[in-house]
């Protein structure tokens, strides 16, 4: 049975969603602030974690960057803002999908089920370190260097470098990209997998216009060598 942590402070949200989730089959942990949501995380290791952006205490960001900086889990937000701004800020910080209120159940768990799946197609071990020439990538720490000297890649940008530097060889495509690293919500905006191809290769790359590492495989997506 996979687990869900929902994090929120709206009692009946909270009460409506522990329902449907359980209907669905799912277990169900709560927390309604964001102290809790971090406690629940480290002693539950739920499977994901539907988190509202304006909790108190601690706000959903800040977990949000807390909870990343530490796992792999997946992460959907909830807030009543309908601000692009603060859609991007938290998949920046490491959400992986974003929902805005009022919403649909139905929807809801069908982006829960895209994650999970995601999440079961690209499994990552956290303790792993990966190795390629000057690049070390460690998944524990959160950390790539390149001759030694850490590099500051965004949430993102990190989960996508990782599965290229997992999948080394292999021609993973754009619409692959987008499922491994930002799930259901992105699917099909192919020019996201683009632009932050360019960033990665900025940072890992010596020459990022004649790169040496990720290499574009035209009409079809990117290898990493």
């Amino acid at each position: 049975m996979k687990k869900i942590l929902i994090a929120d402070d709206e009692p009946n949200l909270v009460a409506a969603l522990k329902f449907n989730f359980e209907k669905e089959g799912f277990g169900v942990i709560t927390a309604t602030d964001g102290e809790g949501a971090l406690n629940s995380v480290r002693q539950y290791t739920p499977d994901l974690l539907v988190l509202d952006l304006m909790l108190p205490r601690l706000n959903g960001l800040e977990v949000c960057r807390i909870v990343r900086r530490e796992s792999s889990l997946p992460i959907i937000m909830l807030t009543a803002k309908t601000d692009e701004v603060d859609r991007v800020l938290g998949l920046e910080v490491g959400a992986d999908d974003y929902v805005t209120k009022p919403f649909s159940v139905k929807e809801l768990t069908a982006r829960v089920r895209a994650q999970l799946r995601r999440a079961s197609e690209f499994p990552i071990q956290v303790a792993e370190v990966l190795t390629a020439g000057e690049i070390q990538l460690d998944a524990g720490k959160r950390q790539v260097t390149r001759k030694g000297e850490a590099l500051a890649l965004r949430p993102k940008e990190f989960e996508l470098l990782r599965v290229l530097m997992r999948n080394r060889g292999r021609v993973l495509s754009r619409n692959q990209l987008l499922e491994a690293v930002w799930g259901y919500a992105a699917y099909g905006q192919t020019r996201t997998v683009d632009v932050h191809v360019g960033r990665v290769r900025e940072h890992i790359e010596p020459n990022p216009a004649n790169p040496s590492h990720i290499i574009t495989v035209r009409g079809v997506g990117y290898r990493f060598v």
